[in-house]
C-alpha cells in the first residue's frame, strides 16, 4: 500500500470512529502491524470511501474497524467490501471461524454475511458493542 492510500484509510477511520461517533480512543493501535494484519478498502474518485482490516488471532480470524464515509452508505460498498474480508478469512484460515465485535445497531447488517450474537453485549468507548462470529 502506497503512503497516501494509507493516509486516507487512517483519515477515515479517525473521521468515523473518533470524530463522528466521539470515540476519543487511540485508533492507531498497533494492530494494523501485526504479522498477517491486512488492510482492506474501497475508493472512488482518489478517495477511501470504505475500509476494514483482517487479523489472524490464534484460534479464529478478525474482522475490524469497519468504516463507510457518510457520503458512502447505503451504495452496497461496505457489503461488498464486507464479502470480500469473509472470503479472504476462509481462504487464509479454513474451517477457522470469524469474529468481529460489531456496535449494537448493525447487528442486522452484519447478519446478512453469515454473522451471529456470540456472547454478552459490552459498551467500547460508551458504544454498545455485540461480540459476533461465523462459522
Amino acid at each position: 500500500m502506497d503512503p497516501l492510500t494509507l493516509y486516507r484509510v487512517l483519515w477515515l477511520r479517525v473521521g468515523v470512529f473518533v470524530v463522528e461517533q466521539e470515540a476519543a480512543y487511540p485508533e492507531i493501535d498497533g494492530r494494523d502491524i501485526e504479522p498477517g494484519a491486512e488492510l482492506m478498502w474501497a475508493q472512488a474518485d482518489g478517495d477511501v470511501v470504505s475500509t476494514l482490516r483482517v487479523l489472524a488471532e490464534p484460534d479464529a480470524m478478525r474482522i475490524g474497524r469497519v468504516a463507510t464515509a457518510a457520503s458512502a452508505r447505503g451504495r452496497g460498498v461496505a457489503a461488498e467490501l464486507m464479502r470480500r474480508a469473509v472470503a479472504r478469512c476462509e481462504e487464509r484460515a479454513p474451517g477457522l471461524p470469524i469474529v468481529l465485535d460489531a456496535q449494537a445497531q448493525l447487528e442486522g447488517w452484519y447478519a446478512r454475511f453469515g454473522f451471529a450474537v456470540a456472547g454478552a453485549p459490552f459498551s467500547e468507548d460508551g458504544i454498545p458493542h455485540l461480540p459476533m462470529r461465523r462459522g
